[in-house]
């Protein structure tokens, strides 16, 4: 079996594997992106994070005063 009857295909077939995982890589890097500056809103309105220990109102006041 000759390789060069197939290379259209093999080739083709990296080329979308290559797109593909782009297009997976972008879009979490821009999901990790928005959550990230949801997460700094959220924090500057003084809502706290379930897992993370409540922040007095004295760091409160003072990240506001920062941003």
């Amino acid at each position: 079996m000759n390789a060069a009857n197939h290379m259209g295909f093999i080739v083709a077939s990296y080329a979308a594997a290559v797109v593909a995982v782009s297009v997976l890589i972008a879009w979490v890097t821009l999901d990790y992106r928005a959550q990230r500056r949801k997460l700094a809103d959220l924090d500057m309105r003084g809502v706290a994070r379930r897992s993370a220990p409540a922040r007095p109102e004295r760091a409160i006041e003072q990240a506001k005063e920062e941003a």
